[in-house]
């Protein structure tokens, strides 16, 4: 596996070795086996629907690495979904998903966790945009640990789901192994509650509420030719990315804080999408942004002054979030003379993720 560097300061330069491991044989149960659970696991199955996330910003790079979940952050569901359905088993591991090695670790560790022997039948699907900036991984892994949790009974709560998934997050890897991936709990908590989510650090949800009610959202995917994953991602977040929120985690606490949950509580579109605008250019997301070249704040800087009321790029991108009172005609007339087309048509989820059961 690599070996990459990392720069927290001007006398703080360390190596960071990516090291894979097979599924369940690295487990962080986090304290959280030593609870005594009542299991009862259920008849059928159990199935979910969860929304994917918009990952706005994270609140400060230094705060999390690829084996250290945190780092806070803002983010938002959109009706984008992921599914997963599970039955429990008498004994085994079925996997009906292409990335199997992703749930059979979490299902290894979560087993641990609450004491469960007996097997699962699980099948997952998620929503086929990898690796720009919606969070296929993180979506899948909070709608099948909420899946298995209910089959056996729901012993943990959703805040301990997100902690054990955020803990344990894993991206596979080129030998077909797994290693530890970048989490915030952005995701998780978004897909679970619905709406705009602020989190704290180590995967603390500080906030959340609904959001844009009725307005629509517009994915759309710039050109880029930069990879957003893997060791490209690492180099990304573990470097200039620490470097510039040093600078301005202050500032963008204070954004977050004082500017926008008040914007939040009396449904200021406008607003919001001002404070996310100085957002893309303060600290971690100024690095993820420039990531992709200057080009992508061209793109947003012509859409915002097309009078859009909502633009910010998605997590480590390139895609572009727009949310308006415009509709799909009058959103294609701003982008065709930008060479931009809308990917994703959709609306922000604030009713959270959906359990069901059937016999």
């Amino acid at each position: 596996m690599p070996v990459m560097m990392i720069r927290g300061g001007d006398l703080d330069l360390v190596e960071y070795e990516f090291r894979s491991f097979l599924p369940g044989e690295i487990q962080k149960t986090l304290g959280l086996e030593k609870k005594k659970y009542k299991l009862a696991p259920r008849k059928g199955k159990v199935l979910v629907k969860a929304p994917a996330r918009i990952h706005l910003s994270v609140l400060d790079m230094n705060r999390f690495a690829p084996d250290h979940a945190g780092g806070g952050g803002i983010g938002f569901a959109i009706q984008c979904y992921c599914t997963a359905e599970a039955e429990c088993t008498k004994q085994g591991l079925v996997i009906d998903y292409n990335r199997s090695a992703i749930i059979e670790n979490f299902v290894a560790v979560f087993s641990k966790t609450v004491g469960y022997t007996g097997g699962f039948k699980i099948k997952a699907a998620d929503h086929q945009k990898k690796h720009v900036g919606l969070g296929s991984t993180s979506t899948v892994m909070i709608a099948v640990a909420t899946a298995i949790n209910e089959a056996v009974g729901a012993p943990l709560t959703n805040a301990e789901l997100r902690r054990l998934i955020g803990h344990n997050y894993v991206e596979e890897t080129s030998d077909g192994k797994i290693a530890f991936g970048f989490e915030t709990g952005v995701g998780p908590a978004a897909s679970t509650h619905g709406g705009m989510a602020v989190m704290g650090d180590e995967l603390v949800l500080v906030y959340h509420h609904p959001f844009a009610e009725g307005k629509n959202v517009f994915i759309v995917l710039p050109p880029s030719d930069i990879s957003s994953a893997g060791t490209k991602e690492f180099d990304l977040l573990m470097n200039r990315a620490r470097t510039l929120d040093y600078r301005d985690r202050e500032l963008k606490a204070y954004f977050f804080m004082m500017d926008l949950i008040p914007a939040l509580e009396r449904a200021d579109l406008k607003k919001i999408g001002d404070i996310i605008w100085e957002i893309e250019f303060r600290g971690s997301k100024r690095a993820e942004v420039e990531h992709h070249s200057y080009r992508i704040y061209q793109y947003m800087s012509m859409l915002r002054e097309a009078g859009l009321e909502f633009v910010g790029m998605s997590s480590v991108g390139p895609a572009i979030a727009i949310i308006t009172e415009r509709d799909k005609k009058a959103l294609a007339k701003i982008l065709k003379p930008i060479g931009l087309e809308i990917a994703i048509e959709t609306k922000v989820d604030n009713a959270g993720m959906k359990v069901t059961h059937r016999a």
